[in-house]
C-alpha cells in the first residue's frame, strides 16, 4: 500500500449508507461526554416544551456517524491512506434542522478534495445526512492531514 492518498478519489461520492436511528441514550451520553448541560439533551419533557419531537442532539453529535461513514473511504486500501499517519485538521457542521431522538438519518459520503501541501496531503470529505424521506438534515465536513514521509 502506498502512503500517499490517491488524488483520483477526489469527487467520488459513495452510495448512501444504512439508515441510522438517533437514540435519546446516545444523545445523553454524548452530552455528558462533551459537557453539554442543557436539559434539552436529556429531558424529553423539556425538549417537547421547547417544540422538539424528542431530546435535542448537540450540534457536534453527528461527528461519530460522520466518522463511521468516512471509514468506507479511509479503510479502502486503494485510497492510499495510512491511518497511522493521519492527524485531524478541522470539522464543520451545517445543520438544516435540529437533530432529535428518533430521527432516521441516511449518510452519504463525498470525497471533496485531495491536495498536497508541504509534503503532506490534505483530504476533505463531506457526509450529507438526510431523513428517511430524503430531506437534508445536516452536513459534516472533515479535513484530515495525511503526514508525508
Amino acid at each position: 500500500m502506498t502512503t500517499t492518498p490517491d488524488p483520483a478519489f477526489a469527487g467520488r461520492t459513495y452510495p448512501a449508507g444504512t439508515a441510522h436511528t438517533v437514540s435519546a441514550a446516545k444523545i445523553a451520553e454524548f452530552a455528558r461526554a462533551t459537557g453539554a448541560t442543557s436539559p434539552l439533551h436529556t429531558d424529553p419533557d423539556a425538549a417537547r416544551r421547547a417544540g422538539h419531537a424528542g431530546v435535542l442532539a448537540p450540534p457536534t453529535f453527528l461527528v461519530s456517524l460522520a466518522q463511521a461513514t468516512e471509514a468506507q473511504y479511509i479503510e479502502d486500501p486503494a485510497s492510499g491512506i495510512d491511518f497511522t499517519r493521519v492527524v485531524h485538521g478541522e470539522e464543520t457542521f451545517t445543520l438544516h434542522r435540529p437533530v432529535v431522538a428518533g430521527d432516521q438519518l441516511v449518510p452519504t459520503l463525498t470525497v471533496e478534495a485531495i491536495r498536497a501541501a508541504g509534503g503532506h496531503t490534505m483530504v476533505t470529505t463531506r457526509v450529507d445526512l438526510a431523513d428517511a424521506a430524503g430531506a437534508e438534515v445536516a452536513a459534516v465536513r472533515s479535513m484530515i492531514v495525511v503526514r508525508g514521509d
